[in-house]
């Protein structure tokens, strides 16, 4: 296996930790293109959901069901899973009294998706204003 590390990066030592924390890459599995390998780890309707919902502040499992209606049980879960996997989110147990509580929260590099969420939602408006001024 392969860590992706950019030594002159701004997010060097966000992928430091990742290496460290045996989040590790497979450089293979990536694209070349720098937009395609954005879209092949937050590419999906439901993760950018995800990250949106996050952005606000962790959530436990049910409570981002709640919040993405529409979504199957197995689809959060499997993006959760890829996600944590990705280094994107983190997975927090409390371990009380079973049932287990658990609190999904955007990682360090997880939240340094907050410009490019604005910068969509900003085209989203723009795109809707559009169609306004055109009926």
């Amino acid at each position: 296996m392969i860590a992706i590390i950019f030594p002159s990066h701004k997010y060097a030592p966000i992928c430091y930790r990742m290496y460290n924390s045996s989040i590790m890459i497979h450089k293979h599995e990536l694209p070349e293109c720098p937009a395609a390998t954005a879209i092949q780890l937050i590419g999906s309707k439901w993760k950018l959901l995800i990250i949106r919902c996050l952005l606000q502040r962790p959530h436990r499992f049910s409570e981002l069901k709640r919040a993405l209606e529409g979504i199957s049980h197995k689809v959060l879960a499997e993006s959760l899973r890829s996600m944590e996997a990705d280094g994107l989110i983190t997975r927090k147990v409390y371990e009380s009294a079973p049932p287990l509580a658990v609190e999904y929260s955007l990682s360090e590099l997880g939240m340094t998706l907050k410009p490019l969420l604005s910068a969509m939602e900003d085209w989203g408006k723009f795109y809707k204003g559009l169609l306004a001024s055109q009926m």
